[in-house]
């Protein structure tokens, strides 16, 4: 069981590491064409962070065009997604050590696999010698989303919903906080 001040420290230490990968990573000095974006969502006590690049539709067909099924994508534009966990988690079922990662999907019509990578990098600079973890989950059509959002839902105690959203697709990732 976590004394308050063992949860506070992993707080402070989560929030500190998301700076620092922001300040490297996701570059302000100019206007991007794709907005730079975070979000994040405690969940039990475990704090999810998410930095990434907001690319929009713009009148283009996404999914296997744009972004080609069957290969790696960034999961947003510009830098490699971000992803960070205070603490130990289950990832779709799978064990996964707090951290800061890189999330990676291949994205196909009916599921994609997400990846979770040990090393921050630029665009597609994607060495799966870094793998940590890989899942598979389904994709879902859902209403359009112009811009693509990286969004928590169905949030308790003991779990909750990563979502990622573009154009007409919606890909649910489950997230619980492991307490033992």
């Amino acid at each position: 069981m976590k004394t308050a001040t063992t949860t506070i420290l992993a707080a402070l230490c989560a929030f500190f590491i998301i700076d620092s990968v922001e300040a490297q990573e996701r570059t302000t000095d100019r206007v991007w064409q794709s907005p730079n974006a975070a979000v994040s969502q405690t969940i039990g006590l475990t704090e999810v962070s998410v930095t990434y690049g907001r690319p929009g539709v713009r009148d283009r067909l996404i999914f296997g065009d744009l972004v080609p099924y069957s290969e790696v994508w960034r999961t947003g534009a510009n830098e490699s997604t971000a992803i960070t966990f205070s603490d130990d988690v289950r990832f779709e079922g799978e064990h996964l050590e707090a951290g800061v990662y890189s999330m990676y999907t291949i994205p196909e019509e009916d599921a994609w696999t997400i990846i979770i990578n040990d090393r921050l990098s630029w665009g597609t600079e994607y060495d799966s010698e870094y793998d940590v973890l890989r899942v598979e989950v389904d994709a879902e059509e859902s209403h359009f989303m112009e811009q693509m959002m990286i969004y928590f839902e169905d949030i308790s105690e003991d779990r909750g919903t990563l979502v990622i959203h573009w154009a007409d697709t919606k890909v649910p990732v489950t997230i619980e906080p492991v307490t033992d």
